[in-house]
């Protein structure tokens, strides 16, 4: 902006607000073309809007051409600001919520990947429970790696994470869910898919796949006696790389086991190589009454201790 200039964004509008979740679902997306679907409206008029917004902030949000989409660093900057935005919104909605005691607004949630099929369920029967007590409630899933979950639900992105308990943050309280049990796999085409157990003996000869996510200590002494052959930063990585039949890697025994009752995977000595990870619920020590988040929280207590 020219020295001297005045600020061109006067106000922020509902209509402000609009072009906003317009340039955040861009960005998101990767690009114009990309966001066509999640927005559902048109490439001309997605420039038109975007253009809009540029004008009204007084630069340039994103270069897009031949070369591809990037945002500039005042796109990355407004994107930013734009989040906390809409962080302040929510917790506004959720002071309103308060004084209405109705369930109203919005359950951001972030979950580490491939926990659906953990037999306990308690995240699918909260967020059920959480739905029929508020049907009016929207409900927003992330799925990323767990310190991505950590420093979302500390600056206020996310209402609330599922982790392992891996490490504890002054700044969140944990809540107990279930316990997840891992073993050590290979896959089809690996020298020991067909071995005896006496050719099993000899595993740490052999290259596993390394996690870029957090582990607990036993697991971690468990992958240091193995030779590092790859790396993945999230389960599905893990289990792409396996099925190469090149590598060991360590997954949950409920992700694996429909690949093992397929024939397309086993596990290797699962009495002396396997570990558990507990699992919990984090939210800001520091957060601010929320209605919505109490009650979905109260729907994850043990039934002696809800209510």
């Amino acid at each position: 902006m020219a020295e001297g200039k005045q600020p061109v964004l006067n106000q922020v509008s509902d209509f402000e607000l609009k072009l906003l979740k317009v340039f955040r679902t861009v960005a998101a997306c990767g690009g114009f073309s990309a966001a066509e679907v999640s927005l559902g409206i048109s490439r001309a008029a997605i420039s038109m809007q975007m253009a809009d917004l540029e004008s009204r902030l007084g630069f340039k949000l994103c270069q897009r051409g031949r070369a591809g989409f990037a945002l500039t660093d005042e796109g990355r900057r407004v994107l930013e600001a734009s989040d906390r935005l809409v962080g302040a919104i929510d917790h506004f909605k959720a002071e309103i919520n308060d004084l209405h005691q109705h369930l109203r607004g919005t359950l951001a949630i972030g979950i580490t990947d491939n926990l659906v099929s953990h037999p306990g369920m308690k995240i699918t029967h909260g967020l059920a429970a959480l739905k029929a007590r508020g049907p009016e409630v929207k409900i927003n899933i992330h799925m990323q790696p767990s310190n991505d979950i950590e420093i979302g639900v500390l600056d206020g992105r996310l209402n609330v994470g599922v982790v392992p308990r891996v490490r504890e943050l002054p700044g969140l309280d944990y809540l107990p869910l279930y316990e997840e049990s891992s073993s050590l796999y290979c896959a089809v085409g690996h020298p020991l898919f067909s071995a005896d157990d006496e050719a099993c003996q000899s595993l740490t000869d052999y290259e596993v796949v390394v996690p870029s996510f957090a582990l607990p200590a036993e697991a971690q002494a468990l992958y240091r006696r193995h030779p590092l052959g790859a790396k993945a930063n999230d389960r599905e990585g893990i289990m792409f790389l396996l099925l190469t039949g090149c590598y060991l890697g360590y997954l949950p025994d409920h992700y694996a086991r429909p690949w093992v009752e397929r024939g397309r995977l086993k596990a290797l000595q699962p009495e002396k190589t396997g570990f558990t990870t507990r699992f919990c619920a984090i939210t800001a020590r520091s957060r601010r009454a929320n209605l919505v988040l109490d009650t979905f929280l109260e729907t994850l207590l043990p039934p002696s201790s809800a209510g």
